[in-house]
């Protein structure tokens, strides 16, 4: 349906955009966030660099690691080691309390406003910063939860007793093997419930959520809408970026609004009625 031809906001009309935005916002019948990894990014939730090196030295030295993510990968030999680092990861991404103000800063924008957030994130910030549970879509999983590895069945688990316990216990980059979770329906390893391959569970509060997601887009239908675009590059376009796009297409009153650090465009089809802004998300928030 689109060209390739895309449109992007030059820096030099970052304020008119800026502007524009705000003013698109307190007139908008409704906003509809697509948030994807460059919005925690912006809040200070980096895989690489100090961060992964401060919590992670360890696993560095032994295996090269060069960033977190590509470490939750590694073939671990022994279900010890693999809780170890999982434990690690999962702990300071989704509940030790230090992101820096960028999602309660996103409230505060939307938070009076008829919203609902769409997000490829994982990492539980929306809900640390007071957003609604209930105007919330987490399409590819949550850090918080395990699932059966097989699966035998479509039910996740409240983690985070058990990470912590990990992390209390976890020495010489090993859990005690009396941690190691294991499905109590079948007895085999539970894994984390990210999307990573076919075996991905989405269980029934995802289905609801996404019942919630296709509710407010049909109540919205016609009206004023403002797709924010957050952070979403082009790993899984499908999921934010390319409906964004069509719907903007689709609905005259609507409006795209991509903010994206070097990665800030629209499609000319829609390019009257987007603003692109390529800029740290943190920043923009504050400006707003």
């Amino acid at each position: 349906m689109f060209s390739g031809r895309m449109t992007m906001t030059s820096t030099k009309s970052c304020s008119d955009d800026l502007q524009r935005l705000y003013r698109l916002l307190r007139e908008a019948d409704a906003v509809m966030i697509g948030a994807g990894a460059g919005l925690s990014t912006a809040a200070g939730l980096t895989y690489t660099g100090p961060r992964f090196q401060n919590h992670f030295s360890d696993f560095i030295e032994k295996y090269g690691f060069k960033d977190m993510y590509s470490g939750g990968f590694y073939p671990f030999s022994s279900l010890e080691e693999h809780w170890a680092y999982w434990s690690r990861y999962v702990f300071i991404n989704r509940y030790a309390d230090h992101a820096n103000g960028t999602y309660e800063r996103l409230l505060e924008l939307v938070g009076g406003m008829d919203y609902f957030v769409l997000t490829t994130n994982v990492d539980h910030q929306f809900q640390k910063a007071g957003f609604d549970k209930h105007r919330l879509f987490y399409t590819q999983g949550d850090y918080g939860l395990f699932q059966c590895s097989a699966p035998c069945h479509k039910i996740t688990y409240d983690n985070e007793t058990s990470i912590r316990e990990m992390i209390a216990e976890q020495k010489d980059m090993k859990i005690p093997s009396e941690l190691i979770p294991y499905c109590p329906i079948c007895g085999r390893p539970m894994t984390m419930n990210l999307r990573a391959d076919d075996t991905f569970v989405q269980d029934e509060g995802w289905y609801l959520a996404n019942q919630r997601y296709k509710d407010f887009i049909r109540r919205h239908e016609g009206l004023n809408v403002l797709f924010l675009e957050l952070g979403v590059g082009m790993n899984t376009p499908g999921i934010i970026k390319y409906p964004f796009w069509q719907m903007t297409y689709q609905n005259p009153k609507a409006v795209y609004a991509c903010v994206n650090l070097g990665e800030a465009f629209a499609p000319k089809e829609i390019a009257e009625r987007a603003i692109c802004i390529d800029g740290d998300i943190g920043e923009v928030l504050e400006c707003l």
